[in-house]
Formats: structure tokens, sequence, C-alpha cells
């Protein structure tokens, strides 16, 4: 299940919300965690995007942009 992230327009607090995609078109109106209002608008939070069948070593691939060639093999 995708995790979203959410901001409170209350305190501030950021937050995460664990939902299917189907709830989340049919529309999530979480609370926050911290005060508890029900204010809380969506942000953009960074993900991990894991491709298989990928382990050439070229970018977008697990090795990190110094990896020495073959560390994903």
């Amino acid at each position: 299940m995708p995790l979203y992230g959410f901001k409170c327009g209350e305190c501030g607090a950021t937050f995460e919300v664990k939902a299917s995609i189907q709830q989340k078109i049919a529309g999530l109106a979480p609370q926050c965690p911290t005060c508890g209002a029900g204010n809380a608008q969506q942000v953009i939070t960074a993900g991990l995007f894991v491709r298989s069948g990928d382990n050439t070593g070229s970018s977008g691939s697990c090795c990190g942009p110094d990896a020495k060639p073959g560390c994903c093999r």
C-alpha cells in the first residue's frame, strides 16, 4: 500500500498515511496525529523505487553515482 505525506494546517506537523489507491481516489481526510486537526494538506515526499531486472550499473539502477562497475551484480 502506498504512503501519502501530509502537513497539518494547524500545527505544521508532517505525517504519513498508508492507504490503497482506491482510498486515495475516494478522498483522504486524515486527522493530524499531533494535534487532532482535520485540515491536513497532501505534500509530495521522496519515494524509493527499485526497478527489477536492471542490474547493469547504469543510471537509475541500485548503484549510487560513485559506485564501482558491477556493484549490483
